[in-house]
């Protein structure tokens, strides 16, 4: 009977401690860490417009929408939290730079956009226009990204300062040599 008992004690242990984890954010959260699925066909080839990674007006546009202050319909920050912390179950968390650098910008736009399946995170491009995604991209990647920017042609986050404001010119030809004089 006492070793029934002792059991049925560490079994409740066990089970208390585990609660407990869960209910102050232990490892639980979001699961392993692993790429999401890549951008449908119609939004593979989209990416932030030149020479917005460094700029720091886009940055608090995209600040106050993610805060609700633009449009009261969209409020990223009460799911995801003003600071990128999570303030629902299930919501992305933003600080996770390991998880987030493992999204391309146009996979962040086109989940944005759509949303995700199987999730409380709804498609939000009937509230916003493209322009305001971006800057939600732009705003949102300071969380667990910041100072980078995505580099399209290296399929990876970068510094931003090294990404170019435009795209780069095709390299110039040498003009043809002159003709000989008097020939």
């Amino acid at each position: 009977m006492v070793m029934k008992q002792m059991k049925v004690t560490q079994l409740a242990v066990v089970l208390g401690m585990g609660l407990f984890m869960v209910a102050c954010g232990g490892e639980v959260g979001e699961g392993p860490i692993g790429p999401p699925p890549p951008a449908p066909g119609e939004y593979a080839d989209k990416h932030m417009p030149a020479g917005w990674w460094a700029d720091a007006a886009k940055l608090e546009e995209g600040r106050k929408l993610f805060i609700g202050e633009t449009n009261p319909d969209v409020n990223c920050s009460s799911c995801h939290g003003k600071d990128g912390k999570p303030v629902k179950a299930g919501a992305r968390d933003f600080r996770v730079g390991d998880r987030m650098k493992l999204y391309s910008d146009s996979v962040w736009f086109w989940r944005i956009s759509e949303g995700v399946p199987n999730t409380k995170m709804k498609a939000w491009k009937s509230k916003m226009s493209e322009e305001d995604i971006w800057k939600l991209v732009l705003f949102e990647r300071n969380f667990g990204l910041a100072g980078k920017g995505w580099d399209a042609d290296k399929k990876s986050w970068v510094d931003a300062a090294s990404i170019s404001a435009a795209p780069a010119a095709a390299p110039a030809t040498a003009p043809a040599a002159p003709a000989p004089a008097g020939k």
